[in-house]
């Protein structure tokens, strides 16, 4: 019987299969791997849906402090209001058909405006930590000082004897009367009065403080007032400047502070405190000094973060925000119908007290970069494999991707314990560890590992420069990407792309 040995030199070599073909064809793998980098948008977008949910948390957890501590603060006035009376006639037709006329009895009032306005603040922020999260709050002293010139009746067009000079009153405004820390008075003239809250129909702020001033006539409007409100807020404190001419001065021991609003400072410094003062004429102001009419709120407040280039996004259906913006919608719509406006976020002198690092802001900044950074690692292990004549499975191509994902879920992580820095430090050493530890196990080489994570490291490093730049982030990260394009197409010429097609 006679022995088949068959010598394995002579063996008949296997077909390869249409997968192995696909995966060890370099210009199929590098069509493939750009199919990957889209793919990848997929894990991107749920850590932006992440990075979102939690940024979400850390506001939902800044209402709840500033709704025991006390909200964003608006101070605005005094303004004075004189009473009358007017009847209105209205036609109504009965049930029979017939028509009658009906007169009512409506109260006005005749509002006037300060001639000058003296604002001094001293605010003293500090953090204030609930869980991981962390949020500014303040503690402020204003004080208040103006006059008023009084009314020009001649110009209001009323009949003197109609105001009701005993029951005028004197309104300031505040948004709200949880930061109140001690009872205000004002002095008008050479008196002392205790303001208290506002329980009529007058409201002309959010939150309206008041005194009774009994005055005899239109002379006596003209008269100097001073008060002092110690209060309480948290993230932005705000002014309404409402006279002829409103000075203000603020100071504070903080040492990242934005001026926002309608108007810049004229003189601000800031170091590790910060001093600011504003001068701001009657010019901007969307009332008259003195008009007639049925009290409305003049201004609607929403807490806009005027920092942010989306601050005139729409509200979500049913929020808080959306309500007020249909009930500022509806007074908007009664001082239009006096010819009125009403003032807005917009114009107001706002001191936004940031913290001092916003982690989810900058990890959202970094994600954005995610794809970019995942495509030229990709290319970069293309050349290094074509370079070095070491294969890379399809299969290690995504793990290696939803490795370089994972790292803006570890620096998410990281940073709400440890702070952005040291979170961007730990997750990048550690994803470069990773992927290069991979990288010798895959090709058997520390060289090729270590030179990969040499290329890690530079983008990395890359994106972190440009986070710190910010104004110069587009220059810079547009003038860094065209070099590395540089860099890629100049390897490519010294690689025979020919090759592969003969083989």
């Amino acid at each position: 019987m006679e022995s088949s040995n068959i010598n394995p030199e002579n063996r008949p070599t296997p077909t390869p299969s249409l997968f192995d073909r696909i995966t060890q064809s370099v210009i199929l793998k590098i069509f493939i791997i750009f199919f990957l980098t889209l793919i990848m948008l997929i894990p991107l977008n749920m850590i932006n849906e992440l990075i979102q949910e939690r940024k979400g948390r850390e506001a939902v957890v800044s209402q709840e402090i500033a709704m025991k501590w006390g909200q964003e603060q608006v101070i605005s006035g005094p303004i004075l209001a004189v009473p009358y009376d007017i009847t209105n006639e209205t036609v109504e037709t009965t049930s029979d058909g017939t028509k009658r006329t009906v007169y009512n009895n409506v109260t006005n009032y005749a509002f006037l405006m300060p001639n000058q306005v003296n604002i001094q603040a001293q605010v003293e922020p500090e953090s204030r930590k609930r869980g991981i999260y962390e949020t500014v709050v303040y503690t402020t002293q204003v004080k208040v000082n103006g006059d008023f010139a009084g009314f020009d009746l001649t110009t209001l067009k009323i009949d003197p004897n109609l105001l009701k000079w005993k029951e005028t009153k004197l309104l300031v405004g505040i948004e709200d009367f949880k930061g109140l820390s001690k009872n205000p008075v004002m002095t008008w003239g050479n008196e002392s009065k205790e303001m208290f809250k506002n329980n009529l129909d007058l409201k002309l702020f959010n939150g309206n403080l008041q005194i009774d001033l009994p005055l005899e006539n239109a002379e006596a409007a003209k008269q100097k007032f001073s008060f002092q409100l110690d209060l309480r807020g948290s993230k932005s404190l705000n002014f309404l400047p409402l006279a002829k001419q409103t000075q203000i001065k603020a100071a504070g021991k903080w040492a990242n502070p934005s001026f926002n609003g309608s108007y810049l400072p004229n003189v601000r410094e800031v170091k590790d405190s910060f001093t600011a003062s504003w001068d701001i004429p009657a010019f901007n102001r969307k009332l008259p000094a003195q008009w007639l009419g049925e009290p409305f709120t003049i201004y609607h407040f929403s807490g806009l973060d005027l920092n942010t280039e989306d601050h005139t996004a729409a509200y979500p259906p049913g929020s808080y925000m959306a309500e007020s913006a249909v009930v500022a919608a509806a007074e908007a719509a009664h001082a239009a119908g006096s010819n009125l406006e009403i003032s807005s976020d917009l114009d107001m002198v706002q001191i936004n007290f940031l913290p001092s690092v916003n982690n989810y802001k900058k990890t959202d900044r970094v994600a954005k970069y995610g794809v970019l950074v995942i495509a030229l690692t990709f290319v970069s292990l293309v050349f290094m494999e074509v370079i070095k004549k070491q294969r890379v499975h399809l299969i290690q191509y995504i793990l290696i991707g939803f490795a370089m994902v994972l790292f803006y879920g570890l620096l998410l992580a990281i940073s709400e314990h440890l702070g952005f820095n040291i979170a961007y430090l730990i997750a990048s050493l550690a994803t470069m560890l990773l992927i290069a530890s991979f990288i010798k196990a895959i090709t058997k080489n520390t060289k090729s590992a270590l030179l990969f994570g040499g290329i890690l490291s530079i983008f990395y490093l890359f994106i972190f420069v440009l986070l710190q730049l910010q104004d110069y982030s587009l220059i810079v990260g547009t003038v860094g990407i065209f070099l590395i394009l540089a860099v890629l197409m100049r390897l490519s010429t010294k690689i025979d792309w020919y090759q592969f097609e003969r083989k």
